[in-house]
């Protein structure tokens, strides 16, 4: 396994990033997840257009787009698989052990990991935590993640594959790494970036090839909505059949299927839509 790191190709086993990384220290960093299909990576314009702007709201220098299409080039090239897990990851770099910035610039590694199609439809648990829909961080893709992890761990503990989190005000706002959909008479709602959620790649798409609507959701409209879905980089578009004790349709409901074919037919056609 190769992997990019800094300016070019090193051995997974010898590639080393300093241990005063602030990315590591104190989470300075930011990320995308693309995925890549036979080598090709999706959306990857629109995943760099994100991480510019996560970089910008951190205060980090803005990436070099073309750098980073040749680290993804070279290392899809050098790990070729059917489906891959690509990580972009843009770190403040070598730097003190406090929150101040160091002067060395920021690390980027670009990495893949070989995964699988995701299930048709998964469970979900709601939990007790909230988005802050006010935070420094709000809307950024970074690398403090340990919220997610620990939301993550409760969702496994209840056989899910995904927690989801309400804001301050109570209302639905996202996954710890998916966006969440609703269906209500017959319309596909999701939470407005205002709730706090992050802007989606594959939750921009849906959008745009479904007409899904933006709307001010509560948090309880999980237990009335006719059908739930979820979006992600590696999940596309993905039924909900269970949330907390709420059983849905074993199945994709007639509005999730078909959000669901569209997708796939939209992003088969065009791998940088």
């Amino acid at each position: 396994m190769k992997i990019w790191l800094d300016g070019g190709l090193r051995d997974i086993e010898s590639a080393r990033v300093s241990v005063l990384d602030h990315g590591l220290t104190v989470g300075d960093g930011i990320f995308e997840t693309v995925k890549a299909v036979d080598g090709e990576p999706f959306a990857l314009t629109r995943h760099l257009n994100r991480l510019s702007r996560s970089a910008r709201g951190l205060g980090l220098p803005d990436p070099d787009h073309d750098e980073v299409r040749r680290a993804c080039a070279a290392v899809l090239e050098a790990n070729p698989m059917p489906l891959g897990r690509l990580r972009i990851t843009y770190t403040g770099g070598h730097g003190p052990l406090g929150s101040d910035r160091g002067d060395h610039g920021p690390t980027l590694v670009v990495a893949i990991g070989e995964t699988t199609r995701r299930p048709d439809s998964t469970a979900v648990v709601t939990v007790p935590w909230t988005r802050n829909e006010r935070g420094a961080l709000t809307g950024l893709k970074t690398t403090s993640y340990a919220e997610n992890v620990v939301a993550l761990a409760r969702a496994h503990q209840h056989g899910a594959s995904e927690a989801l989190f309400g804001n301050t005000v109570g209302q639905l706002c996202e996954g710890t790494g998916s966006n969440v959909f609703v269906v209500l008479d017959g319309e596909i709602h999701t939470p407005p970036l205002v709730s706090g959620c992050l802007a989606g790649i594959t939750r921009e798409l849906a959008i745009e090839w479904t007409g899904a609507k933006e709307t001010d959701l509560p948090l309880d409209v999980l237990q009335r909505a006719e059908e739930v879905f979820l979006t992600s980089t590696l999940r596309d578009v993905q039924a909900v059949h269970r949330v907390d004790d709420r059983e849905l349709p074993g199945t994709a409901g007639p509005v999730t299927a078909k959000a669901m074919r569209v997708f796939d037919e939209r992003s088969g056609h065009d791998l940088d839509p």
